[in-house]
């Protein structure tokens, strides 16, 4: 088992499945920047339309689907920049930003989900963003890029994806809701600490 123990060991199977479609984006002149913005305009328009129309189950039912095809642009955007010298500093900016800002977009209007604990989503979407910069700031003191789990991104596009779905179908909020977003954020607790020590170890 993965150190990470996270859902981000899968990413070079599901490149794998992704590189065709990947190669034919190449052919015919798309970026890798212009996926990447791509990912984060869907992110933003699914996060408007559950804001918008304060946590409608329709809306919710959307974000499992729009959180599957983000992930799918996120590894296409990175197979172009590496695969097809597509690789720029922009690039990498939009890269990092662009993660942090889609979460953002997605996640935070949870918050007016009739039923939802709004200042937990909050704290949530908070330790999302601190988690990420985590791994970034680890470059910075001469380690790699911390992914470590257990809730990355793609763990919490899982997760919260799954509560999107749940909520969408009906399921009514209780105990469980609570109980649910309490582990969440127990776990990006976990994800800020892991990837803070490893840096650290990996400096050392």
């Amino acid at each position: 088992m993965s150190s990470r123990m996270s859902v981000y060991d899968l990413k070079p199977q599901f490149q794998n499945l992704l590189r065709p479609v990947c190669r034919a984006m190449a052919r015919r002149g798309v970026s890798a920047n212009q996926v990447t913005v791509l990912a984060l305009v869907l992110a933003s328009i699914t996060g408007g339309l559950i804001a918008g129309f304060c946590g409608a189950r329709w809306t919710l039912l959307l974000v499992p689907v729009v959180l599957f095809v983000r992930m799918a642009l996120n590894a296409i955007d990175g197979m172009l920049a590496r695969e097809h010298n597509m690789r720029t500093p922009l690039g990498a900016v939009l890269n990092e930003l662009g993660d942090v800002v889609s979460d953002t977009a997605i996640y935070l209007p949870y918050a007016v989900v009739p039923g939802m604990p709004a200042l937990w989503v909050v704290l949530i979407v908070v330790l999302a963003v601190i988690s990420e910069m985590t791994g970034v700031v680890a470059v910075q003191i001469g380690a790699s890029r911390r992914y470590d789990g257990p809730m990355g991104k793609s763990d919490r596009a899982l997760v919260l994806g799954l509560l999107a779905l749940l909520l969408g179908l009906g399921v009514p909020v209780g105990t469980w809701l609570h109980v649910f977003l309490l582990v969440v954020m127990l776990m990006l607790g976990v994800t800020i600490y892991r990837r803070v020590r490893r840096a650290l170890k990996e400096c050392a």
